[in-house]
C-alpha cells in the first residue's frame, strides 16, 4: 500500500463551512510557502462559494486571487470545485462558456478540477471533464452520495464507471452532508475499487462526528486520497483534522509522510486567524447528528439560520427542517448539495412562512420541475409539477443542448469595464455582483465589509437601508438596517446587521415619523431621499405585494398595461432564489412603485392595478 495522498481544505471548504466563506487572500500569503513545502497531494483554493464571496464581500478579484495563490504555492497541486454544467453559479450554462471558463481557470493556475453535478446526472459532467482533459489538466469526476429510497450502492458504482469511461483521472465521494457510516464507508469503497482502476478519493464533512472514522475505514478498504482540514478549521460542519489523520495513519501501511510539526505550526497561524472572522461564525457548531436524519448540510443549516433571521422568523427553524425532507421527496429526492440544497431549502422556507405550501413557488424549482437542471433521480410529485409549471412540456435532453453560445453576447453586455476574457466570465457566473464588482473597481471604489466594528462617525448610506455606528458603554457597533416587518403593526420585527451578523428585534412604534423623516432623523446631513422611495400600503385587492424583504430583480409590467389574474408582474430575489411575484386580479397596472434593484418589504404595494 503506497501513501496515502492528502487534499488539504483550508484555503476553500474549511472556511467555507465555518466562517462563511469570508477569508480573506491577505490572510492566507504568509503562510503559503509553510503550505507548499507540506507535501500535500493538493491544496484545494478556489471554487465553491468562494469566487461569489470574492466579489460580494470581500472586493477581490478572485482571478486575481489564483494567480496570487499560483506564485505562493509553486511546488502544490491548485485544486478547485467545479459544479459541471453550473460552474459557479446556478444557472446552467453554454457550452462555449463552460470550455471558456476551464480554459481561464486551468491557465490562472487550477491543476485539478473536482467536477460534479448536484443531480448525478452525467450527462452535465461530459462539457467540463472534455475542457479539463483538452487543458492538459487533472480531471477528478466527483459522485454526490446521498441516502434515499431511490440511491443505492449499484447506482454509485454504475456512476463511477461511467466516470471512467468519460476520461475522470480519478473519482472522488462527495459526502457534502456526512451522512456516511463507517459501514456503508466500507461496503461503498470496497465495491467502487472492484470496478474502477483510477485513484479514489473520499471527501466527508465531519457534522455527524462520524468522518475521522469512515475515512480510516475507507482507506483500510483501498481509498487512495483524502480530504482533511487544518486543526483550527476542522470538525463540526468541516472536516476531520489533518493533524489528527496524519498521526492516525502514522507508522502503519498509509502513512501520509507528512511532518507532523509542521503542520501544528500552520494550525497555530491559523488559530489566530480565526480571531479576525468571529462575526462571521455559524451558530451550528460542533457535532449534529440529525443530519443523519434530515440530511441537511451544516453549511445548508447555517445559512438556513441566517435566512430566517433576516425574516424574523427564526423560531420556525424546526418547522423548516421538518418541510425539508418533504420538499425534497416531492422533488424526486435529490441530493443536498449545490444548487439543489438551495432550491430545496429556501421552497422549504417559503412554504413555511407563507403558510400554505407552494403557494409561492421559486423559479429555481419551475425550472427544476422543467427539467432544466437535469433528471430527477427519483418519481416527482405530479400535483406540484402541474402547481408549478402546468402543462409545460418537461425537457429530457440534456438541458445544456437547448442553450445557444454565450460568450459573444456576454461580452457585448458587459463592454469596456470587463478588461479581460476573466472578467466577461465574472460577469457571466454573477451578472448583478459580477457588474457592481467591476464599476466599482473602475472607479476605485472597491471598499470590503468590515470584519471590526467601525469606528469613525456615523456613515449614511441613503433611504433604504439605513447604515450607522451606534457607541454604547464605551463599545462601538456598526448598524445596518436591512427591512422592517409590515408597517400595519406597531409591534413588528426590524431585520439589521450588527458588526456583518445578521439579527432581529422586535420594535414597538409608538410615534411614526412621517415617510422621510426617518432618514432625516437619523442622519441629518444626508442627501434628500429620491422622491418615491416610500412606498403606501397594500390595502386593495389589486396591490401588489411580497411576503418577505427581497431584492427586485426584474419588472415585466408598466403602467398601462392589461393583466389578468396570475400573470407575471414582478421577480424578486430573497435568500440567494429568483420568485415570480403574480397579479392578483385582473386589471390595468395603474402605477408601479419600484424598479430593478430596490430592496422591499412585507405589506408595501409595490404595483397597483385597478
Amino acid at each position: 500500500m503506497s501513501k496515502i495522498g492528502i487534499t488539504e481544505t483550508i484555503l476553500r471548504d474549511a472556511h467555507q463551512s465555518l466562517v462563511a466563506t469570508r477569508m480573506r487572500t491577505s490572510d492566507m500569503l504568509p503562510i503559503c510557502e509553510k503550505l507548499d513545502n507540506v507535501g500535500y497531494w493538493s491544496l484545494e483554493v478556489w471554487g465553491g462559494a468562494t469566487f461569489d464571496a470574492c466579489l460580494r464581500f470581500l472586493k477581490e478579484d478572485p482571478w486575481e486571487r489564483l494567480r496570487q495563490l499560483k506564485a505562493a504555492l509553486p511546488k502544490t497541486r491548485l485544486q478547485m470545485l467545479l459544479r459541471g454544467q453550473n460552474l459557479l453559479g446556478y444557472r446552467h450554462y453554454s457550452d462555449d462558456v463552460v470550455r471558456a471558463f476551464v480554459d481561464r481557470a486551468a491557465d490562472n493556475g487550477i491543476d485539478v478540477f473536482r467536477i460534479f453535478d448536484a443531480l448525478n446526472d452525467m450527462r452535465n459532467l461530459r462539457v467540463s471533464v472534455e475542457s479539463v482533459k483538452k487543458a492538459g489538466k487533472h480531471a477528478q469526476g466527483a459522485i454526490s452520495y446521498t441516502t434515499s429510497p431511490v440511491h443505492n450502492k449499484a447506482q454509485f458504482v454504475k456512476l463511477a464507471k461511467e466516470l471512467q469511461t468519460m476520461g475522470c483521472d480519478s473519482i472522488a465521494i462527495k459526502d457534502m452532508a456526512g451522512l456516511l457510516t463507517p459501514k456503508a464507508t466500507a461496503e461503498l469503497v470496497k465495491a467502487l475499487k472492484d470496478v474502477i482502476t483510477v485513484p479514489l478519493q473520499l471527501h466527508s464533512h465531519a457534522t455527524a462526528g462520524l468522518a475521522g472514522i469512515c475515512q480510516w475505514v475507507a482507506v483500510e478498504h483501498g481509498c487512495d486520497r483524502i480530504d482533511t482540514a487544518i486543526s483550527s478549521f476542522s470538525g463540526g460542519t468541516s472536516h476531520p483534522c489533518t493533524e489528527s489523520m496524519v498521526a492516525a495513519f502514522r507508522n502503519t501501511p498509509y502513512d501520509t509522510g507528512l511532518d507532523l510539526a509542521g503542520l501544528q505550526e500552520i494550525g497555530f497561524y491559523f488559530y489566530d486567524v480565526r480571531k479576525k472572522y468571529k462575526s462571521f461564525e455559524s451558530d451550528y457548531t460542533g457535532v449534529d447528528t440529525r443530519v443523519q436524519v434530515n440530511q441537511i448540510p451544516g453549511g445548508m443549516i447555517s445559512n438556513l439560520a441566517n435566512q430566517l433571521r433576516e425574516q424574523g422568523a427564526l423560531d420556525r427553524m424546526n418547522d423548516v427542517l421538518l418541510e425539508i425532507p418533504r420538499v425534497r421527496e416531492d422533488l424526486g429526492y435529490p441530493p443536498l448539495v449545490t444548487p439543489t440544497s438551495q432550491i430545496v431549502g429556501t421552497q422549504a422556507v417559503l412554504n413555511v412562512l407563507t403558510g400554505a405550501r407552494y403557494k409561492n413557488i421559486t423559479n429555481e424549482v419551475k425550472f427544476y420541475l422543467q427539467g432544466r437542471y437535469g433528471k430527477a433521480p427519483g418519481t416527482v410529485n405530479a400535483m406540484v409539477r402541474q402547481q408549478a409549471i402546468g402543462n409545460e412540456d418537461v425537457i429530457d435532453c440534456r438541458p445544456a443542448d437547448l442553450l445557444t453560445a454565450e460568450m459573444e453576447s456576454l461580452r457585448q453586455d458587459i463592454g469596456s469595464l470587463a478588461k479581460s476574457e476573466e472578467d466577461v466570465l465574472s460577469y457571466a457566473m454573477f451578472p448583478e455582483i459580477g457588474r457592481q464588482f467591476l464599476e466599482q473597481r473602475e472607479s476605485g471604489q472597491l471598499v470590503p465589509e468590515p470584519l471590526e466594528p467601525i469606528s469613525e462617525g456615523a456613515e449614511f448610506c441613503g433611504p433604504a437601508p439605513v447604515e450607522f455606528n451606534v457607541t454604547l458603554h464605551g463599545e462601538t457597533y456598526h448598524i445596518k438596517v436591512t427591512g422592517t416587518g409590515h408597517r400595519t403593526i406597531n409591534q413588528r420585527p426590524f431585520y439589521l446587521s450588527v458588526d456583518g451578523v445578521p439579527e432581529e428585534i422586535m420594535v414597538e412604534v409608538l410615534d411614526e415619523l412621517p415617510f422621510g423623516a426617518e432618514e432625516a432623523a437619523t442622519a441629518p446631513a444626508a442627501p434628500k431621499p429620491p422622491k418615491g422611495s416610500k412606498r403606501p400600503k397594500a390595502k386593495q385587492p389589486g396591490h401588489v405585494t411580497t411576503s418577505m424583504p427581497g431584492t427586485i430583480v426584474d419588472v415585466l409590467v408598466k403602467v398601462g398595461d392589461v393583466v389578468k389574474a396570475g400573470d407575471p408582474v414582478l421577480i424578486t430575489e430573497a435568500m440567494k432564489m429568483e420568485t415570480e411575484i403574480q397579479a392578483p386580479i385582473a386589471g390595468k397596472v395603474t402605477a408601479v412603485n419600484v424598479k430593478k434593484g430596490d430592496s422591499v418589504n412585507p405589506d408595501e404595494t409595490l404595483i397597483e392595478i385597478e
